[in-house]
């Protein structure tokens, strides 16, 4: 199989290039489900409390793997954040039963072990590898791709990503898609800011906006689907450092693979 450098970008929204159109276009793709999801409360599984700051929603509907996964104990969760505090989504899958890896470089020990079914890795994901050079100037920055945690790990497969990464979603979304590593996910849940390009991301705002909106389109070509959207209206309601479009500057999207089922 020969390796992707690049995503496929989509043709522009509009004859000319135009923010205008390109941010329409995005805004109207991630506000619109894709398809429709009976279940996403987590309330129904046991030892769930109802105190979460923001909504992780997941599709536990039967035509999907995860409510099997989850009665049979054999569910697995990955979490990427950066200091995040709010930790409610990863005690309850834990509690009702899911392996749960949480990756965040600011927790004080390499590995810590919270109950029977919770992990903490001091480990920041990232869309590249180190440079093993600079890496071993740095005692604490460890920075690695996904796929080459799953293969460390030993993990063929994750039923839900999560990830709060703070704008370095595009990147790594982008990693996903590109080394394949998605199609072992189940279902991705991800914060995405659309303040501001995204680590990493060039170009113009039109540019960026036409890059955003491939990426998913990327997502939807690998038989993800998108069925729930929440939009962050205590955040800034900034899109490209502008107050337009009426967009908040972040989006929790929740896709499920309907290849699993």
């Amino acid at each position: 199989q020969t390796v992707r450098w690049h995503i496929e970008l989509q043709p522009w929204a509009s004859p000319t290039p135009s923010l205008n159109y390109e941010a329409s276009r995005f805004l109207k793709y991630i506000s619109t489900s894709q398809i429709s999801c009976e279940h996403m409360n987590l309330n129904s599984l046991k030892g769930y409390s109802e105190t979460t700051k923001k909504p992780w929603s997941v599709c536990l509907d039967e035509r999907f793997s995860l409510i099997h996964r989850i009665r049979s104990k054999e569910c697995r969760l990955y979490s990427l954040g950066l200091g995040n505090d709010d930790n409610q989504f990863e005690l309850s899958m834990a509690n009702s039963g899911c392996e749960v890896h949480r990756f965040d470089p600011s927790i004080k020990s390499a590995h810590i072990q919270q109950g029977r079914h919770l992990w903490h890795h001091r480990l920041s994901i990232d869309w590249r590898d180190p440079n093993p050079a600079i890496a071993a100037h740095k005692l604490h920055s460890n920075t690695k791709k996904l796929g080459t945690v799953l293969n460390e790990f030993g993990h063929q497969k994750i039923d839900v990503l999560k990830a709060d990464v703070e704008s370095a979603e595009w990147k790594i979304l982008e990693n996903l898609i590109l080394e394949d590593v998605v199609e072992q996910i189940g279902q991705l849940v991800f914060e995405v800011h659309i303040h501001w390009p995204g680590f990493e991301v060039s170009g113009n705002d039109s540019t960026v906006v036409r890059y955003w909106y491939s990426l998913l389109r990327e997502l939807e070509l690998k038989d993800f689907r998108l069925f729930h959207t929440y939009k962050d209206l205590s955040k800034p309601q900034m899109f490209l450092k502008k107050e337009a479009f009426n967009a908040s500057s972040c989006y929790t999207l929740s896709w499920v693979n309907t290849r699993w089922k």
